[in-house]
């Protein structure tokens, strides 16, 4: 169970924090139900997730974490997705990265839409619509993770990405 003040992730509204556990106002004279109350970092609505949810709950990383997977990126593999043209399969095995509520997919995602923008260049064809949208959603998530657990300002987490993979070599996950 989680406690008030923690940060989670929770499915994909991405970090929060645990303001109450308890039964909201709203939910007395209902089945008695505890919940988290939660507070998305990045928006300004409130979530009230049932405590035992089916929908994922994850502390978020560490810094040291945060930071050997930072390390791990270029170990990361990309998917190899055959051509896909019909658009509701690509958009079907994008989400289901988002399911898995792991930064390492996150990251395969990621690195898998790049690829697919820049052989999409190489072609002399424009990246897809599909693909700029769910990158934008996976950096999203992936970088308001890793700000939190570096603890440092969101905008500046693909700065310190470059930053540690150009001063480090590469690890193994």
């Amino acid at each position: 169970m989680y406690h008030t003040g923690e940060f989670i992730v929770y499915g994909s509204s991405g970090v929060c924090r645990v303001l109450a556990v308890g039964s909201p106002e709203a939910a007395q004279g209902s089945r008695p139900r505890t919940y988290y109350t939660l507070q998305p970092v990045y928006s300004s609505e409130t979530i009230y997730a049932p405590v035992d949810s089916r929908v994922a709950m994850r502390p978020v990383l560490t810094k040291a974490e945060a930071q050997q997977l930072i390390r791990c990126f270029p170990s990361i593999p990309e998917e190899h997705i055959v051509e896909v043209k019909n658009v509701q399969t690509l958009s079907r095995y994008y989400q289901d990265s988002f399911h898995a509520n792991s930064c390492r997919d996150l990251v395969r995602l990621l690195k898998t839409i790049h690829s697919r923008n820049s052989a999409a260049r190489k072609n002399g064809r424009r990246p897809g619509k599909v693909e700029g949208r769910y990158q934008k959603r996976a950096e999203e998530l992936l970088y308001g993770e890793l700000s939190i657990s570096l603890g440092i300002p969101l905008e500046e987490v693909p700065q310190y990405i470059r930053q540690v993979l150009k001063d480090e070599p590469p690890s193994v996950p």
